[in-house]
């Protein structure tokens, strides 16, 4: 493969780890050689050269890890995302104080700078929400995440505060699943689940654990939760419920 390709062995190792993006010279040789042709040559193609344009999470390089730089890059090309958080607020919808306390909370707290910079990643991924083609954005989210007191009071009334704002605006919607719910098929942990606007395009579901993450694209793994995340939403207390329930809380400190 290398000698066809006319690269290092090296390479085509590194390539196939993601730990170096393929040259789309290096791309059109492999698709010849695997006899890929037609609308799917078309469409890696195009993925191979979009994937050396540099990423504006890319500048952040160290303050976030690899197989999570993955998830940023895809989540600036959904156009659809469904997200269930039972324990936590989604990153998308977090507040500045809420983003410090959580990583403060952290088993190894790292330095002040660092802090700093995962604090403006998750900002920064936050702006797109407003932008004219911002995805649409669908979260279920556990009562016990609005429950907890991650920062104290006032850091979380200022969050509840910032969920009701955002939760007016026309791309999001927001649930809340409530402990009265009782047992539910989500108890094994959050998950989120990425649409995109190419017709080519597979969803993908991103299910994160303590080192690492999964991108799961199977089309069996995709339709289990996508009817896991349908059974969530519908259990959960609707949208003009859930606001309201919010706002109680942010009222009474929790």
């Amino acid at each position: 493969m290398a000698v066809f390709v006319g690269c290092a062995p090296a390479t085509i190792t590194k390539i196939e780890n993601a730990s170096s993006t393929a040259r789309p010279a290096d791309v059109a040789l492999l698709l010849e050689l695997y006899g890929v042709t037609g609308r799917r040559r078309e469409v890696l193609m195009a993925l191979a050269r979009e994937a050396r344009q540099r990423g504006w999470w890319q500048q952040y390089s160290g303050a976030i890890p690899q197989w999570f730089e993955v998830y940023v890059g895809l989540e600036e090309e959904a156009s659809e995302i469904r997200s269930f958080q039972p324990e936590v607020i989604d990153g998308r919808l977090q507040t500045e104080g809420y983003i410090r306390a959580l990583i403060q909370a952290e088993v190894n707290v790292p330095p002040a700078e660092e802090i700093d910079r995962r604090v403006a990643i998750r900002l920064k991924r936050q702006e797109k929400l407003t932008f004219p083609d911002a995805p649409e954005l669908w979260v279920v989210v556990g009562e016990a995440a609005l429950r907890r007191a991650v920062g104290g009071v006032e850091t979380m009334r200022e969050q509840l505060q910032r969920l009701n704002e955002v939760s007016r605006l026309n791309n999001i919607t927001l649930q809340v699943l409530p402990f009265q719910a009782g047992a539910h098929p989500g108890m094994q942990g959050g998950f989120h689940l990425l649409g995109f606007p190419g017709e080519t395009d597979q969803d993908v579901v991103y299910v994160e654990y303590r080192q690492g993450a999964l991108y799961l694209e199977r089309q069996p793994d995709v339709d289990a939760y996508a009817k896991l995340f349908d059974h969530l939403r519908a259990r959960a207390l609707g949208p003009d419920e859930s606001r309201a329930l919010i706002t109680r809380m942010a009222e009474e400190a929790l």
